[in-house]
């Protein structure tokens, strides 16, 4: 047998050596996340050009067993949601079913007409790009006064949210502006979509994002929370929450001035908030970070779109001066981080953050390298995102 020419050896370990320094970079990032920003315990899946796959973890799963995190554990992805529901209103529209430049009151009439709200001018696209003038959800009163201290968490953690209570909080308080106008992060937005999509197919949300998305890709781990689930079938890590305002502030004294007193003092142990009705996350998707790399490259690439409904996916809007996550620009349901901030790299993807959890998956725009990453609590510093695409998707 020939033995191979010394240059492909030499490029051969050449490669396996850089390999091994994303890894071991990536491994540093983990470590960080644990030893400086106080995160229990951090996982993150690579993928690679060549389809192989790394998988690293710092931290622990159960702050009490000190057990640690193992691959395949079951994780809400949060805000991640949204590409899935953007892929499946776009998949609608391909089969001829709606236009993402439809008014919401010719499908939902009345749902967006009171408020100060106007459902005909308020379009699908808008919803979906976070630009409809609804004002940030995860700011309502009624909301934030469910969660804001551990008193508050404790007595309505079970608490369930129907369809109806999501449509009615997305439109209690009045618009920060005009459609089109800027970008302001609104889940409203997004219960609207998913009401939109029941009502266009006839099937649930969960029927339709199974059809587009679950079963083309293959997710064997992946699901829409069924009412009442506020645990796992399944093996997951413990969250930890300290996302708490003092027993007995009221959110409504808190300005952007007296904010820092209002929280709870440093130092206090961390919540266990694993068990959770999170029926007020609009998609309420659980998955794994090896499903999630499925999902990222697939979203990036458009490989699950047309091409027409991929470019309209990835037309993109500022999020400048929207007081969310730094350095993007919003597409419909993900994002694109600015590539100074990434080494020079386009990096496009999704996050989400909530009591006792922070998820994040990454991608190029080719699909072929990814990351997918969780901490078992919500998100402490953004930084984690931007130095996770460096290692792992720049290097």
């Amino acid at each position: 047998m020939l033995s191979p020419p010394a240059r492909i050896v030499e490029d051969v370990k050449r490669w396996m050596g850089e390999r091994r320094d994303m890894y071991d970079k990536t491994q540093q990032v983990l470590e960080w996340a644990v030893s400086e920003v106080d995160i229990p315990g951090i996982v993150a899946e690579v993928k690679n050009a060549d389809g192989s796959t790394w998988f690293g973890t710092a931290g622990v799963a159960d702050l009490t067993s000190g057990a640690k995190r193992v691959p395949g554990e079951l994780v809400p992805i949060g805000s991640g949601d949204k590409a899935f529901i953007a892929t499946v209103i776009l998949t609608l529209e391909a089969e001829g079913r709606l236009d993402i430049e439809d008014p919401i009151g010719k499908w939902l009439p009345g749902v967006l007409d009171t408020g100060g709200y106007d459902g005909t001018e308020i379009s699908i696209r808008h919803l979906l790009s976070n630009t409809g003038g609804l004002f940030s959800t995860g700011l309502a009163p009624e909301l934030v006064a469910r969660y804001t201290s551990r008193a508050t968490f404790t007595q309505h953690r079970f608490d369930a949210w129907s369809q109806q209570d999501l449509l009615r909080l997305a439109v209690s308080q009045p618009p920060v502006g005009r459609p089109g106008e800027r970008f302001v992060y609104s889940n409203g937005g997004f219960a609207v979509a998913v009401a939109l999509i029941e009502k266009v197919t006839g099937n649930t949300y969960a029927q339709e994002v199974e059809r587009t998305v679950f079963r083309p890709l293959g997710l064997s781990s992946t699901y829409v929370r069924p009412e009442g689930e506020t645990t796992f079938p399944g093996p997951h890590p413990r969250a930890y929450s300290t996302q708490f305002y003092k027993d007995g502030v009221d959110p409504a004294d808190v300005t952007p001035e007296n904010w820092e007193s209002m929280v709870e003092e440093p130092g206090l142990a961390p919540l266990d908030v694993t068990e959770f009705d999170t029926s007020w996350e609009p998609g309420n998707i659980v998955s794994t970070t090896g499903d999630m790399l499925r999902v990222i490259s697939a979203v990036a690439s458009g490989s699950l779109l047309p091409s027409a409904q991929y470019r309209k996916m990835w037309t993109t809007v500022s999020t400048e001066g929207a007081n969310w996550l730094p350095h993007t620009r919003y597409g419909l349901g993900s994002f694109e981080l600015d590539p100074a901030m990434t080494g020079g790299v386009t990096v496009r993807g999704v996050a989400g953050s909530y009591w006792g959890h922070m998820f994040g998956a990454l991608a190029t725009p080719d699909g072929e390298r990814a990351v997918a990453f969780h901490t078992n609590t919500e998100a402490k510093s953004w930084e984690l995102l931007f130095k996770l695409a460096q290692t792992a998707l720049a290097g």
